[in-house]
């Protein structure tokens, strides 16, 4: 059994109290669902949340600044890491 959705997702900034939509053909005497909802200012939320990670990031940096290692002159040795006899 093979089932088959379309999708159809719209954003948009209405006019009006009206709005069309073209459904394709394959919709044509099927139920379907619309839904309007109102999804706030994308730039304002996205701007919220890069200062909110950003507060994350520093918070976390203050927990290891302590931990640090500095690995600038290390070199991997892959023989080394395999070497199972030592």
């Amino acid at each position: 059994m093979h089932l088959t959705m379309e999708l159809i997702r719209e954003i948009i900034v209405p006019t009006g109290n009206s709005y069309t939509l073209n459904l394709p053909d394959e919709m044509i005497g099927k139920q379907v669902e619309v839904i309007a909802f109102e999804i706030g200012n994308p730039t304002q939320s996205a701007g919220i949340e890069i200062e909110a990670r950003e507060q994350k990031i520093e918070k976390i940096r203050e927990i290891f600044k302590d931990s640090l290692v500095d690995l600038s002159n290390f070199k991997f040795d892959r023989d080394e890491a395999n070497n199972y006899d030592e």
